[in-house]
């Protein structure tokens, strides 16, 4: 039986030094890489402090069509999940980060959460597990 995973996850943003700047400082994301491809682009690869989970491969918008969904990936729902053992600690990390949480922390059956967006307005959730 083959062994597969989702790697990574492509994001679009609108510029890529604040997308950067935003994950490291709000999100405590580690630059894993950063490497110039042709046309301006590049491929860079954000991922959680403590290495687990998927990565995040920040995509620069590059056309109308593109720019038009930056932000909107989820459609105006929560699409990302960022999970955390410990929901009080990293809530007031990122609350004092700027983080802009859309909602104050609730309890769910399946843990503690509260809906916050990231730098272009997608809407994540952070979430404790039960």
């Amino acid at each position: 039986m083959s062994r597969t995973r989702i790697a990574r996850l492509a994001l679009l943003v609108e510029d890529y030094d604040a997308a950067i700047d935003w994950f490291r400082r709000c999100l405590d994301f580690v630059l894993v890489e950063d490497t110039p491809l042709e046309d301006g682009k590049r491929w860079v690869r954000l991922r959680p402090a403590n290495g687990l989970g998927a990565e995040l491969l920040l995509a620069r918008a590059a056309n109308d069509e593109q720019r038009s969904v930056v932000g909107k990936q989820g459609g105006g729902r929560v699409f990302l999940f960022l999970e955390t053992d410990d929901f009080d600690r990293d809530h007031a990390r990122m609350v004092a980060a700027g983080v802009r949480f859309l909602e104050e922390p609730r309890v769910e059956p399946y843990g503690t959460v509260a809906v916050f967006e990231d730098l272009c307005g997608n809407r994540w959730d952070l979430v404790e597990p039960a």
